[in-house]
């Protein structure tokens, strides 16, 4: 069974398509207008109701054409802003989390396991970026944990999450006791 792909799909997978609707479109209401003005000088300049309708036929292409400029050129701006905007996030994510690592205090190659750690990789696959055996990389983890005060991974990347979610967590006020 083969899945139909969405209108949201097929123009966000190629803005290019987009682009050369355009200039189709482009290159019809050129020639449409050309029509409509040869049309006119047959008929010596009187409007017929035929061309009248072409003309107005031709006048909304144009007009949806200069709307669809714009609101590419509204996209792509748009585009632009949130593509920086995940710049920014992106680097205060890494920069939160390498907080926590000098916090911690991560020796440079706890870093880097706990870096690949972060990015979901297994402890096989960090050990072959690495170069090193799987129990020099347990090693390390082991010492992450202990210097992060988690137990695994979950609590690893749930301590960071959280730290992210809210920067500043609030303390609990010790309630007054009872008399």
């Amino acid at each position: 069974m083969t899945k139909t792909p969405t209108r949201r799909h097929i123009l966000s997978a190629s803005p290019a398509l987009i682009i050369v609707l355009i200039v189709v479109q482009s290159v019809c209401a050129v020639f449409f207008l050309a029509d409509v003005l040869a049309d006119l000088r047959e008929v010596g300049g009187q409007p017929t109701l035929h061309l009248m309708i072409e003309a107005i036929a031709t006048g909304t292409l144009v007009i949806a054409i200069l709307f669809e400029l714009r609101l590419i050129r509204d996209l792509m701006q748009r585009k632009a802003r949130l593509e920086r905007s995940l710049k920014d996030a992106s680097r205060a994510v890494f920069d939160v989390i390498e907080s926590h690592f000098d916090l911690w205090g991560l020796s440079p190659s706890e870093r880097d396991v706990a870096s690949f750690l972060v990015k979901g990789f297994s402890i096989t696959e960090i050990a072959e970026l690495r170069g090193n055996k799987e129990g020099t990389i347990k090693a390390h983890l082991n010492a992450i944990y202990r210097k992060s005060g988690t137990r695994n991974r979950a609590e690893m990347m749930s301590a960071l999450i959280d730290s992210l979610i809210d920067p500043h967590p609030q303390t609990e006020t010790p309630q007054p006791s009872a008399p």
